[in-house]
């Protein structure tokens, strides 16, 4: 078994525990718990606090998906909060407007953002507290202010270097025309008044009321596509999660729209190969690498909005198809892969459990960094730009469609132990996600390694890059591994010790035995797993 030294102590808590990846959030999560709130009430005051302190990986304007686990019905529930294209959004529209290719950036990569009626649904259906005192800490932070972290701080310098920043972004983040510096106080007052309008009047305010009225008018201000009936006839989805076996786990993701059937194909294929004597032997990592090449040519295949799918979901994961595609793999050669990912992407995951047995798994994004770099005047909306990972071939499976959820990345997960939960898992990392999830799982599960072992190993990626295809690695991994890897032929590319690029992943193990609850936090972050 591998030993490698912790940048940070494992966490131990057992009233409760949310790990976020800053500070900030995590404790805001925490107090909601100290103040007589469940999970839920305490994942999505973390999940607004990260409007204010991370608004680089996650915006009002955005989306959002929840997986809970009700500890009174003993059952996982999946929360879809993601929004649809415009009604006027077609393939034609799009090429008229003089776009060969989806654009990547600006107005019209924006979709219906859903992250404010996700909240509210959950909010409802399972929280203590209400909406109001959950956005409360985010509220009172962004209004009176914080002070800068390193992340944010770059990440303002890096946008604003970017030819193609709107204004709107510029007067939002740089009232002085300046990036300021790490430690200075950061004050967010339009995005504070419309938490505030939220707290007060409800979700319905963002979607049918004066903050629907208003973001109507600046979209048409900006020549975008979304109307106000657009907003109005926006609603968030309860779904049945799906799941597969692997090493004495049922382990649960969201079905599409998002990739998660992607990750339960690549465990579920490697559930049935021999691996190595550690998570980082040639032996482990090579497998998993082929899995990852037959689950993402699936993935360009079929996965889209599920109303639009050409194939039943269920039947990608069904034991005999995972055994004949696992069947594939040549644990001596790397195959070519079919489908690498194209896009790299920002996002914020978290999690929280309780001491009633409740846990939440969320995961919210803006897609990639700040999303569209159009932030919503007068509001402090900062636009996801998830619209982009649409396709204008009109053969693609996530094919641009009016009033369309498109395939999204984002993967809450939990994995169930004779049915009581056993881990509360996630990451960012855009395609990466579910490559996370894969590695993380067979490190707790099948080498036994804690949270914090776990999230702290280095980690790869594979995909395109450099304009062609390559097994991104941290530079970490023993070079036996990696050379054995290169025999094997893959194209190795090194990423530093600790890469954002790999990821920011936070979790919860629970020992059933003890009660206690060991968290994960990722120090590729400014994480943090608040204990009780």
């Amino acid at each position: 078994m591998i030993s490698l030294p912790l940048r940070r102590p494992v966490t131990l808590a057992r009233r409760g525990m949310v790990v976020a990846p800053h500070y900030l959030a995590a404790e805001a999560g925490l107090d909601l718990l100290k103040a007589g709130g469940n999970a839920v009430d305490a994942a999505v005051a973390a999940s607004a606090m990260l409007q204010v302190v991370y608004p680089f990986v996650c915006g009002l304007g955005g989306d959002v998906f929840m997986m809970i686990y009700d500890a009174r019905s003993g059952t996982v529930y999946g929360l879809n909060g993601s929004g649809r294209s415009a009604r006027a959004a077609t393939i034609e529209r799009y090429r008229a407007l003089g776009y060969p290719t989806m654009p990547t950036f600006g107005i019209h990569t924006v979709t219906v953002p859903g992250c404010v009626s996700g909240w509210s649904e959950a909010a409802q259906r399972f929280g203590r507290l209400g909406l109001a005192q959950s956005l409360a800490p985010a509220i009172s932070y962004a209004e009176e202010g914080f002070a800068l972290g390193p992340d944010l701080h770059n990440a303002l310098i890096r946008m604003s270097t970017r030819e193609d920043v709107h204004r709107s972004w510029q007067t939002h983040f740089l009232p002085t025309g300046t990036v300021p510096p790490i430690g200075s106080v950061v004050r967010y007052p339009t995005l504070a008044n419309t938490l505030r309008t939220i707290a007060q009047k409800g979700a319905e305010e963002f979607y049918q009321g004066e903050i629907a009225e208003h973001m109507a008018a600046f979209f048409a201000q900006e020549g975008g596509l979304i109307t106000r009936e657009d907003l109005a006839s926006h609603r968030s989805d309860w779904v049945m999660p799906l799941s597969v076996a692997f090493a004495g786990l049922r382990i649960y993701e969201l079905p599409p729209n998002t990739q998660g059937i992607t990750a339960l194909q690549m465990l579920g294929m490697l559930e049935q190969q021999a691996l190595g004597d550690n998570p980082l032997a040639a032996e482990t990592v090579h497998p998993a690498v082929e899995a990852k090449k037959l689950a993402f040519a699936d993935r360009k295949a079929y996965l889209t909005d599920q109303a639009h799918m050409r194939v039943d979901p269920v039947a990608l994961i069904a034991p005999a198809y995972l055994a004949q595609r696992s069947a594939l793999i040549d644990m001596q050669h790397a195959q070519s892969s079919v489908a690498p990912g194209g896009f790299t992407g920002d996002t914020v995951y978290l999690c929280a459990a309780d001491r009633e047995g409740n846990s939440v798994s969320l995961i919210q994004s803006n897609y990639m960094g700040f999303g569209s770099g159009v932030v919503v005047d007068g509001a402090g909306i900062v636009l996801q730009n998830r619209g982009a990972y649409f396709s204008l071939d009109e053969t693609a499976a996530n094919a641009l469609a009016p009033a369309k959820r498109t395939l999204h990345t984002l993967i809450p997960s939990m994995a169930l132990r004779d049915g009581r939960p056993a881990i509360v898992f996630g990451t960012m990392g855009g395609d990466g996600q579910a490559q996370i999830h894969l590695q993380v799982y067979t490190a707790l599960a099948r080498f036994g390694l804690q949270m914090q072992e776990a999230v702290e190993l280095p980690r790869w990626i594979h995909g395109e890059m450099v304009g062609k295809e390559v097994l991104q690695v941290e530079e970490r991994f023993p070079e036996a591994t990696l050379d054995a890897l290169r025999q094997r032929g893959h194209e190795i590319y090194g990423q530093g010790g600790w890469s954002s690029g790999m990821g920011y992943a936070q979790g919860i193990l629970f020992d059933t035995a003890s009660g206690s609850m060991y968290g994960g936090a990722d120090p590729r972050a400014e994480s943090n797993a608040a204990a009780w």
